[in-house]
Parts: structure tokens; C-alpha cells; sequence
């Protein structure tokens, strides 16, 4: 009987470590310039030193998904160990004439729209393959558009969790209540990826989120 005892003993705490050394697939998505990379370089760099790519004013700088390993989060005590995806922007429509107001060459912005139409199919494709997910919304636009409905139906339809960003709340024109009245079914967190405000909320909720997968 004590034999026994010890044995599913030392079962529990082996399941627990495997439980706590699992990597989750964390991705982010968004509209194109929502802020998503800036976000997934945030958290890389705050836990890797390493960034996970680069930023732009021009939309769609995103164009393949890209993403980083064993990135080890730790929060008033707790870790948890991530694999953070970051997509390319979802768009209903990529036009390459919009890259022209950048002042890209026609050549230039036809070969980046073409990209930007791939990287789109590419991060739906990805969605079969997500633990957790952060959809990240610009907080200064309109959130009733084809574009964020299209994003969280496919996410509803995988039953996957879902927490919703209203990112630049350092704009003056941001407006958080407005996206939790648009979404009220989801948690909703306001930051600044760009300045790092209110990152501990973000954790906070990334952490609860992660345990109904775990």
C-alpha cells in the first residue's frame, strides 16, 4: 500500500513538471500596423534580449510569419514557457497602389503587395496550429470592420483563447471602451507596446489564459 502511495506520488509531481515545462504556441495577429510585432518584440526582448523582427510606418513590413522559441515568461514568481508566433497583418484586400503613397517604386510595392496576399493565406494557415492567441487591434481605429470580424470568427470556430489588445492607448485618439463594447465577450487589455505601459495587465491575463490550455 505505502509502495503504491509513493508511486502515484512521484507520478503527480513528474506530470506536474511536464505540465509546467510545455511550450505553448502563443501567436499574434491583428490588421496590418495594429502593432503586433512591436508587441511579440517587446516581449522577446524583455525575456531573450532578442528582438523577433522589424517595424514600419508602411503596412505590411510583416510578410511571413516569424517566430521565436522557448521563450520563458516570468511574472510575480510564476514562469511559463512560449513559443511566440507573430503573423503577418490579415487584410480583405491588398492593393499595391496603396504602397505608392510610401514613395515605393510601382515594381517595389506590386512585389510587396503580392508578398503581403501570401503572408495573409500563411497566417490562416497557422491558426490550426495555435495554443493562445492575441488578437492586437489599433485602438485609434474603428474595430467593426470585415477584417477583425473575419480574424476572431476563425479563432471562435477553433475554439482557441483569445485575448483582444487595444494597442497605442499612448494616442490620444485611442479609445479602449470602444473595442470592449465592440468585443464584449473577450477580455480586452489597453497598452502601449511602443512604450511598454501596462505590460503587467498583459501578463497577468496572457498567464490566465494559458492555464485553460495547459
Amino acid at each position: 500500500m505505502v509502495a503504491k502511495k509513493l508511486r502515484n506520488f512521484f507520478k503527480r509531481i513528474l506530470f506536474g513538471l511536464f505540465k509546467q515545462k510545455k511550450e505553448l504556441k502563443l501567436g499574434f495577429y491583428g490588421p496590418p500596423n495594429a502593432g503586433k510585432t512591436s508587441l511579440a518584440n517587446r516581449i522577446c526582448k524583455d525575456f531573450t534580449g532578442e528582438e523577433i523582427g522589424s517595424v514600419s510606418k508602411i503596412p505590411h513590413e510583416t510578410r511571413a510569419v516569424q517566430f521565436k522559441e522557448k521563450v520563458e515568461i516570468q511574472y510575480k514568481g510564476r514562469k511559463m514557457t512560449f513559443k511566440i508566433i507573430d503573423t503577418p497583418g490579415i487584410a480583405t484586400k491588398i492593393d499595391y497602389e496603396n504602397f505608392l503613397k510610401f514613395k515605393m517604386k510601382k515594381k517595389d510595392a506590386q512585389a510587396r503587395a503580392k508578398e503581403a496576399t501570401q503572408g495573409v493565406i500563411e497566417s490562416i494557415k497557422w491558426l490550426d496550429d495555435m495554443d493562445v492567441v492575441v488578437v492586437v487591434l489599433d485602438a485609434t481605429q474603428n474595430p467593426y470592420n470585415q477584417v477583425n470580424i473575419t480574424i476572431l470568427g476563425n479563432l471562435l470556430a477553433r475554439k482557441i483563447p483569445v485575448l483582444i489588445i487595444a494597442n497605442k492607448i499612448d494616442l490620444r485618439k485611442s479609445n479602449i471602451k470602444g473595442i470592449e463594447a465592440a468585443f464584449p465577450e473577450y477580455d480586452v487589455v489597453g497598452l502601449s507596446a511602443r512604450y511598454g505601459k501596462n505590460m503587467e495587465e498583459f501578463y497577468e491575463s496572457i498567464f490566465k489564459l494559458a492555464k485553460r490550455v495547459q
